[in-house]
């Protein structure tokens, strides 16, 4: 069916209809009804079909004009309006009072097959109340570096966003050049971020906290009771604050650095969210910054922990109503929340370096040995992923070499006595059987991540009209733990030239 204006309307008979609205519900003051802008000539990219799947649609619908022409923002989803949320935040330390969805938009609320209930979202669909004056567009080479980024942190097994979606289009975006628009189609189970609640508390709005609270507990917390714990505030905010500590694990432990670790872009649900200037690392650098705008590197890898925590103060801060009525008492509960924050992201940061050795047990001096290997991987700049898979060869048998991870280091003398000190702690537990301590290190040690050399080159294909580069590295990091070995040159470092490509938050 054709809508007057010629553009294809989707039909309400996929099983992807869209549920009864529960964060639209909430309605003015959190966000306001907001047009998508139409595209030029839209086209499909690329699409993710395992998540069409759990949403219903299937491969015929996926290719129809109609769905294409919701997911470019040019037809809207039957049923729903698609709507722009107001939030603020601290970006690099400094509030801002109003922020929000300056290009992005959501578009619908489905069910999986697996009864889960997710959001969808376009980034790119045209500008909103919350644009501050830009455009509301995202360019084809932000938009596939999420598109790839935000599944290959879903196959690492990271808590993140995710995108159905890739659009491109003839229309053109001035960034620091003139760039193509493109549009990717975010999932999530709730786009909700610290800064919603920044935006009610600062501005004195305390009666609008409670109903975002409760949407959110109730929607994603329902073991918390809404409605009949009168700690449920306190419980909730307690699960946030762990849920942030175990991804800040869980990024350090993987290698991977969020460029703009803003409050505005830290989600209620502990997920990785809003893929800007990011980077997982070649060579390793405790205070590798991956975001060339950042001149004094506050979102460096090694402050990412530290930052969490500061992110963590700042949301609790805005929740103090919800705590107490008394202001004293809340700042008390806060406090007591606040605390668990470091001993969260301790224990899930050891037992992820744990598992990357390969230790069953985690030991009181675990945290030397790591943080040895860590120096000697530092001084040599050694390539972070490429180092601890290779780890996995290492042997307890003092006469075998230690092929492949010896390869990667400088220091030679000081990883020599490092491994002689490795090896006796992998038998210190017994921990002998070396085939099944290189399987299980190879399934939390990757092989394959998405290196920026590597996205650059499916970019530069893409801004040609080709594809190819694009569609292999979504198979490929769909699988960042198997071996692939007609994959091999893609876990290679990169080449000379290529190790210090920057990314900033020009979008």
């Amino acid at each position: 069916m054709n809508n007057p204006h010629g553009i294809p309307v989707l039909e309400t008979t996929l099983s992807a209809a869209p549920l009864a609205p529960r964060y639209a519900a909430l309605g003015a003051p959190y966000h306001q009804p907001v047009a998508t802008t139409p595209l030029t000539q839209p086209r499909l990219l690329h699409h993710n079909s395992a998540l069409a799947h759990d949403l219903g649609i299937d491969a015929d619908a996926m290719q129809s004009p109609a769905l294409l022409a919701t997911l470019a923002g040019n037809s809207p989803w039957p049923g729903y309006a698609s709507h722009a949320s107001v939030y603020a935040g601290h970006q690099f330390g400094t509030y801002v009072s109003q922020l929000g969805d300056g290009r992005a938009l959501m578009i619908a609320e489905l069910g999986t097959q697996d009864g889960r209930r997710l959001e969808l979202q376009l980034k790119g669909a045209g500008a909103t109340p919350y644009s501050r004056g830009a455009d509301g567009r995202a360019v084809l080479r932000s938009s596939i570096r999420e598109y790839l980024c935000s599944e290959a942190m879903h196959a690492l097994g990271v808590p993140s966003t995710r995108c159905l979606s890739l659009i491109g289009a003839a229309d053109l975006v001035f960034r620091e050049t003139t760039e193509t628009a493109a549009v990717v189609c975010r999932v999530s189970p709730s786009f909700v971020r610290f800064g919603h609640f920044e935006f009610f508390y600062h501005r004195g709005m305390h009666q609008h906290l409670a109903p975002l609270a409760d949407h959110v507990i109730d929607e994603h917390f329902p073991h918390l009771h809404a409605h009949e714990r009168p700690d449920r505030y306190a419980a909730w905010l307690g699960e946030v604050i762990e849920r942030t500590a175990h991804l800040m694990a869980h990024w350090q432990t993987l290698g991977f650095c969020h460029g703009v670790m803003n409050t505005d872009n830290f989600s209620i649900l502990g997920l990785t969210i809003d893929y800007g200037p990011f980077g997982f690392m070649d060579a390793f650098r405790q205070h590798h910054i991956c975001n060339h705008s950042d001149g004094e590197g506050r979102y460096a890898y090694s402050a990412q922990p530290e930052i969490g925590q500061w992110n963590c103060s700042r949301l609790l801060q805005a929740t103090l109503p919800l705590l107490s009525g008394s202001p004293e008492q809340a700042v008390e509960i806060a406090q007591e929340i606040h605390a668990r924050y470091a001993p969260a992201y301790s224990q899930a940061a050891l037992r992820r370096w744990a598992d990357k050795l390969g230790l069953i047990e985690v030991r009181a001096d675990d945290a030397n040995l790591l943080n040895e290997l860590l120096t000697i991987l530092h001084r040599g700049r050694s390539d972070f992923t490429r180092s601890f898979r290779h780890l996995s060869r290492v042997r307890t048998d003092v006469n075998a070499p230690a092929h492949g991870v010896r390869e990667e280091i400088t220091d030679i003398a000081a990883f020599d006595a490092w491994i002689t000190r490795y090896r006796t702690r992998l038998i210190a537990e017994q921990n002998t059987n070396d085939t099944a301590r290189a399987m299980r290190m190879n399934r939390v040690n990757p092989k394959y991540i998405l290196r920026n050399h590597l996205a650059q080159a499916a970019i530069e294909q893409a801004q040609q009209g080709d594809m190819a580069e694009l569609g292999r590295l979504v198979n490929l990091l769909a699988h960042p733990y198997d071996e692939q070995p007609d994959n091999e040159h893609y876990a290679a470092e990169p080449p000379a030239d290529q190790r210090h490509l920057e990314v900033s938050c020009s979008s």
